[in-house]
């Protein structure tokens, strides 16, 4: 199909305008202004104005006839790999310094990915420095076909298996200007996910919507520009189909969404690198998505346990004083993280933590860890070599630098401040070096890096900013603050690879893999890094919080969705601030809060000074800690090679309408069912079950499901947890450390479908060596139950004991249970559906079977 791929030829010579054109597909032509009606036909478009609007939906009353002058495209050429043509504009756009000849080239990469790119043949432009898949020649695919529309230039590709148009440029025309791209396509479908990170719904709204990506410092707030940047879409097709699409570009961007449905990118620089992901269905175009930006890494087992932060911990004294009082209410703990420093990285302060180092090795010694948090700005202020971050990056040349060629000072928490480059090598070593350093001093575990993307407390820097065309852009993006610098550095700012104004979205990125890669060579064990500021491929290094998130319902909903996107962005390893960090919390939406959070993947209270202590001051909120517990052995086990998260619904039942754009449940892998909680005041709650059997194992009702909505009792220590059917999973007592409930032995939750039937898998390591999948040290065990049996096959557990097996659904007492041919009378049975026995060893092969 992709050979037979032919020319779609157009007669759009310049004639009469057209300009009946409903308002819903309409492409804007006042991109980056208001136009008056002589303006806009100045333009050589339509103005049209609309009779009337929905209150608050803005429509384009200045927008692109159809015969509106593009590129047109010459010497189509096939290649070993796709094909190659040139791009050529005749006339010049309204925007300064248009490119008037483009270099396409198309790659048929898999049967399930297309790869096309547009660049300037003529001169070197800045592109992302990314480490992108390898192609080996002619991919032969009976997933998608493409077609070229020669003039005006446009790009379609078809689903093969129904004809679908899954992307179509031909709708509204092509700009390519030094500092101004932009590039249209319909959409099959408003179901559409991604672009993150904004505060959203799982389902972004098509109705005129504008998304900016451009990375800032901002409390999760409705349509704002927030922490990272994802220039990634997901949309499912009217019969559960999917693709993605994928722009690799850095630079300030806006996407607008309209109702027709289309979508438009809109970016201030780079080239325009697109991946296609054809799927078929969800789970494929994520795992696409994923082989080219890269799989997650593995965190540590410790990790996903429970992690306490408090911003305004004023000593060691009373650092312990909180982890004993974790401990007095039975309160598991992993990580605890004070900020102990001068609000200088790499140093604590000498008067209250005098004994700081002292602390986190006797946090050590009781199983815990001590996460470190680093923020970029690094303090420029007092005498020479009174601070060695600072003398030794500035004799290293690690700052980044203003216009004139010094490192640029701006101001963040210990007053002015400069910033390392993260795209430097050097500065890679000097970071490694200043960790390694206080590494030696403070034995800490994990780094959190806050404050990168970056910020600063003043535009720009506090000598401002020059005056150029970087700085004041033909188009500027929706984003919050009105100037690529607000709330950041001069976006004219000089780094090792390129201008601030195309890296600035990378910078948490690149600090990222700089932490990650040091953890590595200072620790030689598994990493633990949480950042804020992201960009695609964050999750090959590290994993984030959504940020500053107000103590609110409102946000409490809203984490389930950031969760999930981020899980389907590459970044499994992630959670919101549990009882939020802004604001009073209340003891009703503290509890559900730690309910919900403790089915985040990254599970941490963490919150502000002056603000009420969460914990453990109620008595309610220690439900969460013990049942996220009792699942890290699952939570582990699900990753097997590549770590990742079930967390959508869509990706296990695509062909259910009804879960497309369920953000108010969550899943872990394809067995687990999260129903919290979410509005204050309530005793119950609605939740979905796609259709089958699936189990309560806490209260033992079964709900079998034709794919409908169910109204659960949900009193204040209750939430709502379903296993499906035909799964088994893996559970161990919980304990006050992750270290303690290591040892603990194996529970097997089994719950059949019919003809009893159901699997399951434990993987198992030490759970901090690195490449232990790579090595081969590891086990892992597939559990099958069949009717009345349940077994193991595989690798085995040295030390590991099954201490219970509970069974789902048996119907009636048995009557019988034998364990490897052996009687047992350590069973029970409950009238809640649930038959329990169990204490077997792991490393050795069993098989249960029940009559």
């Amino acid at each position: 199909p992709m050979r037979e791929a032919g020319l779609l030829l157009r007669n759009t010579s310049m004639g009469p305008v057209t300009c009946d054109i409903s308002p819903d597909s309409r492409f804007d032509c006042a991109l980056e202004k208001l136009l008056s009606q002589g303006e806009c036909e100045a333009r050589g478009c339509c103005y049209v104005p609309v009779a009337s609007e929905a209150a608050g939906i803005w429509q384009p009353w200045c927008f692109f006839p159809p015969s509106y002058p593009s590129y047109r495209m010459e010497n189509q050429t096939a290649t070993e790999t796709g094909y190659t043509a040139r791009l050529v504009r005749d006339k010049a756009t309204f925007f300064p310094d248009d490119i008037m000849t483009l270099q396409l080239d198309v790659l048929l990469e898999t049967e399930g990915r297309l790869h096309f790119t547009l660049r300037d043949p003529a001169n070197k432009r800045y592109e992302v420095p990314f480490d992108t898949p390898q192609t080996s020649g002619q991919v032969s695919s009976e997933l998608y076909t493409v077609k070229f529309s020669a003039e005006p230039f446009g790009l379609i590709v078809q689903r093969e298996s129904n004809g679908r148009v899954l992307l179509n440029t031909t709708v509204a025309p092509l700009f390519f200007a030094d500092q101004f791209l932009q590039i249209s396509t319909s959409l099959p479908s408003r179901f559409i996910s991604g672009l993150g990170e904004h505060l959203t719904s799982l389902i972004l709204d098509t109705n005129w919507t504008k998304v900016t990506l451009w990375n800032r410092d901002m409390a999760p707030t409705p349509s704002a520009n927030l922490y990272g940047s994802h220039p990634f879409y997901l949309v499912i097709e009217e019969d559960g189909m999917a693709h993605g699409v994928f722009l690799l570009n850095s630079n300030a961007m806006d996407v607008v969404l309209q109702p027709s449905p289309a979508l438009t990118w809109r970016t201030t620089g780079g080239i325009l690198d697109f991946y296609i992901f054809l799927g078929p269905d969800p789970k494929s175009v994520v795992r696409q998505y994923l082989d080219v930006i890269g799989y997650p890494f593995m965190p540590p087992y410790w990790g996903l346990g429970f992690h306490l932060c408090r911003w305004g911990y004023s000593s060691t004294t009373v650092t312990r004083q909180v982890v004993q009082n974790m401990t007095k209410a039975l309160f598991p703990l992993v990580g605890h993280w004070p900020l102990a420093g001068k609000l200088r990285d790499f140093t604590f302060n000498k008067a209250g933590f005098r004994d700081f180092p002292d602390m986190v090795r006797d946090f050590h010694q009781d199983g815990r860890k001590y996460i470190m948090i680093v923020d970029p700005g690094i303090s420029s202020s007092g005498p020479p070599g009174s601070y060695k971050p600072y003398d030794d990056g500035l004799k290293r040349g690690v700052f980044i630098l203003n216009a004139t060629g010094k490192p640029l000072v701006g101001k963040v928490w210990p007053g002015p401040t400069v910033f390392p480059d993260f795209t430097n090598p050097e500065t890679h070593q000097w970071w490694h070096d200043m960790v390694k350093d206080f590494h030696d001093q403070v034995p800490f575990d994990g780094m959190w890096i806050d404050m990168n993307e970056p910020s600063n407390f003043v535009a720009g820097s506090l000598d401002g900013c020059p005056s150029n065309k970087l700085e004041n852009p033909p188009y500027l993006p929706g984003v919050l603050g009105g100037s690529l610098r607000a709330g950041t550095l001069c976006a004219s700012s000089r780094q090792h690879l390129s201008s601030h104004y195309n890296l600035h979205s990378l910078y948490g990125l690149t600090e990222a893999i700089a932490s990650h890669n040091a953890l590595v060579r200072v620790r030689g064990k598994r990493p633990f890094v949480i950042s804020r500021s992201t960009f695609a491929s964050h999750g090959r290094y590290a994993g984030h919080w959504t940020g500053d998130v107000w103590s609110s319902w409102e946000q409490l909903y809203y984490s389930i969705s950031e969760v999930l996107l981020f899980n389907m962005y590459g970044v499994p390893l992630a959670g919101a601030d549990i009882c939020g960090f802004v604001g009073d919390t209340s003891e009703e939406l503290c509890v559900r809060w730690t309910q919900l959070g403790a089915f985040y993947p990254f599970m941490r209270n963490h919150n502000d000074h002056g603000n009420r202590v969460s914990l453990p001051s109620w008595d309610g909120t220690t439900l969460g800690p013990p049942l996220r517990g009792s699942m890290l052995m699952f939570l582990f086990s699900l990753p097997l090679k590549r770590w990742r998260w079930g967390g959508l619904a869509w990706r296990r039942f695509p062909t259910d309408p009804n879960t497309w754009s369920i953000d108010r449940q969550l899943m872990w892998g394809a067995a687990l069912l999260v129903t919290p909680v979410l509005e204050a005041g309530k005793t119950d709650v609605s939740g979905y079950f796609p259709l089958g059997t699936w189990y309560d194992p806490m209260m033992g009702s079964i709900i079998h499901s034709k794919g409908q909505w169910v109204l659960l009792p949900a009193p204040l220590d209750t939430i709502n947890i379903h296993i499906r059917e035909g799964h088994i999973l893996p559970l161990q007592e919980p304990a006050l450390t992750t270290t303690a409930s290591r040892k603990k032995g194996l529970t097997l939750v089994v719950a059949p479908a019919s003809g009893g039937v159901a699997r399951g898998d434990l993987f198992w390591d030490d759970g901090e060596s690195l490449l232990t999948f790579e090595k081969g040290d590891y086990t892992k065990i597939l559990f099958v139950a069949a009717n009345v049996s349940l077994g193991d096959r595989g690798e085995l557990v040295d030390g590991l004991l099954l201490q219970a097996v509970s069974v789902l659904g048996v119907p009636s007492p048995p009557q019988r249970v034998v364990v490897n041919g052996v009687p047992v009378s350590d069973f029970s049975y409950r009238t809640d559906t649930k038959a329990r026995g169990g204490g077997v060893p792991c490393w050795e092969q069993f098989v249960i079977t029940w009559s």
